[in-house]
């Protein structure tokens, strides 16, 4: 059709036609409407996660306790069963750090 002529070109609206707008946020809410009423404050544990990620917040904590464990004395490490535990944790999660970077499955 020639430019000049788009005024009598004819707009046919059918039904679901027409200008679609669309949200590609991603919506986190079914994750933190899945917190129990008794375990905490959806609207606060969204706002914290915008802060940090669990596992940000869990990975600062690891990282405290293991310092803060490196100041005990050698024989008192080396009892420490829950130390243990949580040094072969933390080595887990980084190697699996490592690997995602790296792109080894």
């Amino acid at each position: 059709m020639f430019p000049f002529f788009w005024f009598w070109a004819p707009q046919l609206h059918l039904p679901f036609s027409g200008d679609v707008a669309q949200d590609i946020e991603p919506s986190l809410d079914l994750f933190f409407k899945g917190i129990k009423p008794w375990a905490g404050d959806a609207r606060i544990e969204r706002q914290a996660f915008d802060v940090a990620s669990y596992g940000d917040q869990l990975g600062a904590i690891t990282a405290l306790l293991l310092e803060l464990a490196e100041r005990l004395p050698a024989d008192e490490q080396a009892r420490s069963q829950p130390l243990q535990e949580l040094r072969a944790i933390h080595k887990r999660i980084q190697a699996i750090k490592v690997a995602e970077r790296h792109g080894r499955p």
